[in-house]
């Protein structure tokens, strides 16, 4: 007898059903129980591990057995291509930076923050009280949970100068994270065909549900101080655009944060040209040395739309957003998220809302400054050590992302692939322009997973591009 897990039943009935016939019974739990001296806990866990691999059948009071092999053959799908005609319009590929990688991988590409960066604890608390109360089983309103509704409102009151009226709890809609609000508000507000202004760089989100939306995206050259201001003024008055989708705090990529200056020069254009700025608050929670103001507290015309994700500062697994819309746009902006979802899952806004208003919350996100600080200058230290060729343009006051531009010879498909087949993914610049990229370059997370390994993986990275003749 073998005194071993479900995984050692698993190997051996595997190879026990590679050679029997389709059709062949099992031997019993009980058999397998005496023979393994397992308990018939484990007996079962591994007979439904072989069932989920499609190897065997269970049925109920008869036994286990070896189900038939099908065999696969090629369909033919070209019915479907004269159904669905040619695509609207061409969407982007998802970003490398939603792409997992193997553990052992070192990841410098992905959009979200490590799991020892979030508060976990919190979290599972949230969790489970919620689960014991009312939003595990009821509906929520349309437009949110009045209380979140009301975080979220308050979240930008206390930004609000004097003179300036503070958004209601009820100018907000909760949205399942902030892609799903950025479709919304391109459809309600800009509409199918017509011009969006957007910076270039931009988040590659924003750039997908534009073009999910059918909307136009009009390039706005920005850089690490933000976009240019008379470009700004040149598009709006060329293209006659309603809105400009833009980040102030900590761009995505490249952690670029508006001076006060540009911000009201930003504000003094949209309210000259009648028009929205969709304000996207991504990384409100990932200030390093410097806190986010949003645009939206300093406008009370309407013209700011402000979108607030709680996804990557809180976990990934609750989508929660909070949209701020007044006027006539908040209506439109509701009606259509009513008519995409109904209604956000009030298990998740309730998780939510109990950990950002936990004490603790706040002793988080200090903790978290410092560790994102500490990552940052680790990464910072490691490239201009391992890799001077490339130039980072700016030491991002807070995000989570490095913008690293390399030499114009660059081969980028080429560096990605090199990178990779060495033990590290990094993710190319290229995706987050809305047209042809002006220069090669890296977008690098910090908060990734092991830091530790940053150095090595900067090692890598500057090998591959030595190879390809830079210094």
């Amino acid at each position: 007898m073998h005194n071993d897990s479900s995984g050692r039943i698993v190997a051996d009935l595997r190879e026990w059903i590679a050679t029997a016939p389709p059709g062949a019974k099992l031997p019993s739990t009980r058999a397998l129980v005496a023979e393994y001296g397992a308990s018939p806990v484990t007996v079962q866990k591994a007979l439904r591990a072989l069932g989920a691999q499609g190897l065997v059948e269970s049925r109920p009071g008869v036994g286990t057995f070896v189900r038939a092999v099908r065999v696969a053959r090629p369909h033919d799908y070209g019915w479907q291509t004269a159904a669905l005609g040619a695509p609207p319009h061409r969407l982007p590929r998802l970003s490398a930076a939603l792409r997992t990688t193997p553990n052992d991988v070192i990841a410098l590409h992905s959009g979200y923050p490590d799991r020892e960066l979030l508060p976990e604890r919190l979290v599972r608390a949230a969790f489970g009280r919620a689960a014991r109360g009312d939003s595990a089983v009821g509906r929520p309103p349309a437009a949110g949970l009045p209380e979140l509704q009301a975080w979220f409102a308050n979240e930008l009151a206390t930004e609000t100068p004097l003179g300036v009226t503070p958004p209601s709890p009820g100018d907000i809609v909760v949205f399942p994270g902030s892609q799903s609000g950025l479709n919304t508000a391109f459809r309600a507000l800009v509409g199918a065909g017509r011009p969006l202004l957007v910076e270039s760089p931009t988040y590659w989100g924003a750039i997908l549900a534009a073009a999910q939306a059918g909307v136009r995206t009009v390039p706005v050259p920005s850089g690490t101080h933000g976009p240019d201001p008379e470009a700004l003024a040149r598009a709006f008055a060329q293209t006659g655009a309603r809105a400009f989708y833009a980040q102030p705090h900590f761009a995505n990529p490249t952690g670029a944060r508006w001076a006060p200056g540009l911000a009201d020069r930003v504000l003094d254009l949209v309210r000259e040209h009648g028009a929205f700025l969709i304000e996207d608050d991504w990384a409100h929670d990932f200030g390093i040395d410097a806190d986010p103001v949003p645009l939206a507290a300093r406008d009370d015309q309407g013209h700011v739309v402000h979108l607030r994700s709680l996804t990557k500062s809180v976990s990934p697994a609750v989508r929660i957003a909070g949209l701020m819309a007044r006027g006539p746009a908040r209506e439109r902006i509701l009606a259509d998220a009513q008519a995409e979802a109904m209604y956000v899952s009030g298990l998740l806004q309730t998780v939510a809302l109990d950990v950002v208003t936990q004490p603790a919350w706040r002793t988080h996100l200090r903790s978290l400054r410092h560790q994102l600080a500490a990552r940052r200058d680790v990464l910072l230290g490691a490239l201009w050590e391992h890799v001077p060729a490339a130039h980072v343009e700016t030491v991002p006051q807070g995000g989570l992302n490095l913008w690293v531009r390399l030499p114009d010879t660059t081969d980028l498909p080429r560096l990605v692939a090199d990178c990779e087949s060495s033990g590290v993914a990094v993710a190319a610049g290229g995706e987050w322009f809305p047209a042809e990229p002006t220069g090669a370059y890296l977008r690098l997370n910090y908060s990734g997973p092991n830091p530790g390994a940053f150095p090595e993986g900067a090692r890598l990275l500057g090998r591959a591009l030595a190879r390809q003749g830079a210094r």
